[in-house]
């Protein structure tokens, strides 16, 4: 019995610090007597935000965020934030993300520029590096070309070159042999050329 004596002391205590809102659509009266027989003083939106100091079955002392205190019907009082509540808080959330997001957009708009000019010299550089690439593979079979045929000719003369030297020889051959045809016909004539 004193069990359930005390757990009856504390429920008001307990329901004392709720947080609860006018339901949604209705407009509902803040009166001064507990049971709202008088002309009510203020008329609250749904949705208004009020902290419930006392409640019993059908009414309820309330606290409005600015002190006020009056008494409203308790049925038209949730602990949910009503659907009205609701919507205008996530447009306002939405609001203010597009503000950011506009905001945002117009800081990289700057950057994004550049990244575009960034990727187009990429691009470009990319291309003269391919071109080039293509350009080092055909340098690189001629050079392979050139180094097979050094290979097959290594141990041979090059044709300009031996010409050039029997075309000298024979040139010289020549010349060397009328010089010692003279110098025979001389010395055989007694120093004097006879022809």
């Amino acid at each position: 019995m004193r069990f359930i004596t005390g757990f009856l002391v504390f429920v008001p205590l307990w329901v004392a610090a709720e947080t609860v809102y006018v339901t949604d659509n209705l407009k509902l009266g803040l009166h001064q007597a507990a049971d709202t027989s008088g002309r009510a003083f203020r008329t609250l939106e749904s949705g208004q935000e009020m902290e419930v100091l006392l409640r019993d079955r059908n009414y309820a002392h309330v606290q409005l965020p600015d002190g006020i205190q009056g008494y409203v019907k308790a049925a038209y009082l949730v602990t949910e934030k009503p659907a009205r509540l609701i919507v205008a808080q996530t447009q306002a959330e939405v609001d203010r993300l597009t503000r950011e997001l506009e905001e945002t957009r117009q800081a990289f708009a700057g950057p994004a520029a550049t990244i575009d000019s960034l990727k187009q010299q990429a691009t470009d550089l990319q291309a003269k590096l391919d071109e080039s690439n293509a350009t080092n593979a055909e340098l690189s079979e001629e050079n392979d070309d050139f180094r097979g045929r050094q290979n097959m000719y290594k141990n041979s003369l090059p044709v300009r070159w031996v010409a050039g030297a029997l075309g000298v020889c024979l040139f010289c051959g020549f010349f060397a042999g009328l010089w010692w045809v003279d110098q025979r016909s001389r010395k055989r004539h007694g120093g004097i050329r006879i022809y």
